[in-house]
């Protein structure tokens, strides 16, 4: 049987968000008074087809249904415990307690560093902070789960009495369970939850929210030839059954955040293809989070343009993705990705 996928496309932007757009011809994106969309784009893995919302009613009954359902998903408030999207993008800072991560490994590893990192951070506009203490750079290598508590328990200890919202960036259980004690508000497992058998039955238990995370492979063979039938659809049935994998598990809570792992397991055509088309995940009905900053796609599209932070690409790759209703961006610089989305908020939105 043939399958189909909606993408939200044509956007507009409300110059006003105070005031919501009242037409039948458009519809917000993610209940977000700023973003709406007319059309969409019906996909199969042979054909696209974009079609005007108000001729959707042309359409034959079955897949008229499935693409209200679909729609129904776009256009609804995103909600998530201790997280307000009304003014996404939410910026993730990320927190690197290790030797060897890409762009920063080192620079932070002592608990009196990393506590005033963790301040710099949330004093810029940082909303979720990631800490992680295991590299997952290409080409990496795993560590045990006890060296990577190691690495990020007296840091965590000290980071967690700011009271903020904590996220910890790590593919293992036992560190779950141990950061599980200092009252963390989200697990960002880049595996999937593929990686430790136990994760699922610790989400179970906790009810802790979590990322659900795509990749192909792992870091140390991730950039290896990736190769796809259709990337974009084929992440797409990767969150589906992965969904249906943790609701056969009893997981039941809406608490989950969905993440296409921009540079895990891609070459630079299949990131371009993910994020040109991101708003095709809105489908599914939950957050989505995505990662471009300092990443190499940057540096393969700049050439000889390009630098050490790359701040320039993951400032026009967050905006771009803002203006696709993306909800979080994990972002190492946050003061000058906060500076520019704000600037470009009070240019196009008269703010």
């Amino acid at each position: 049987m043939r399958k189909y996928y909606t993408k939200a496309c044509n956007f507009s932007y409300n110059s006003n968000p105070k005031n919501k757009i009242s037409t039948k011809n458009s519809l917000p994106l993610n209940g977000s008074a700023e973003i709406y969309f007319d059309s969409v784009e019906i996909i199969t893995r042979n054909n696209i087809k974009k079609i005007k919302l108000k001729d959707l009613n042309k359409l034959n009954i079955n897949l008229k249904n499935k693409i209200y359902k679909d729609i129904k998903n776009i256009t609804k408030k995103k909600l998530f415990k201790k997280l307000n999207f009304t003014n996404s993008p939410l910026l993730m800072g990320v927190l690197n307690l290790t030797p060897d991560s890409f762009s920063d490994g080192g620079k932070f590893n002592s608990p009196i560093k990393s506590l005033a990192r963790a301040k710099k951070l949330f004093d810029s506009g940082c909303d979720i902070l990631d800490i992680g203490g295991e590299s997952t750079r290409p080409g990496s290598h795993e560590i045990s789960s006890q060296k990577e508590w190691l690495r990020i328990s007296k840091s965590l200890r000290k980071i967690s009495k700011l009271k903020k919202f904590i996220s910890i960036d790590t593919r293992k259980e036992y560190v779950m369970r141990k950061a599980n004690k200092y009252n963390i508000n989200l697990i960002n497992d880049i595996s999937g939850l593929n990686y430790d058998h136990s994760t699922l039955d610790f989400l179970k238990k906790t009810k802790i929210p979590f990322v659900i995370h795509h990749i192909k492979g792992t870091p140390l063979n991730m950039q290896n030839k990736p190769n796809y039938k259709n990337v974009l659809l084929d992440i797409y049935d990767y969150f589906e059954k992965k969904l249906k994998i943790v609701r056969s598990h009893g997981i039941t809570h809406n608490n989950i955040i969905l993440d296409p792992g921009i540079g895990f397991g891609k070459n630079l055509k299949h990131n371009i293809t993910i994020l040109k088309n991101v708003s095709i995940f809105h489908s599914l009905g939950y957050p989505l989070l995505l990662g471009t900053s300092r990443k190499r796609f940057i540096k393969d599209i700049s050439g000889l343009n390009d630098s050490k932070y790359r701040i320039g690409g993951t400032l026009a790759s967050s905006i771009f993705l803002k203006m696709q209703g993306v909800q979080i961006l994990r972002v190492h610089d946050i003061n000058e990705i906060k500076q520019g989305i704000k600037i470009f908020r009070a240019l196009k939105f008269n703010e």
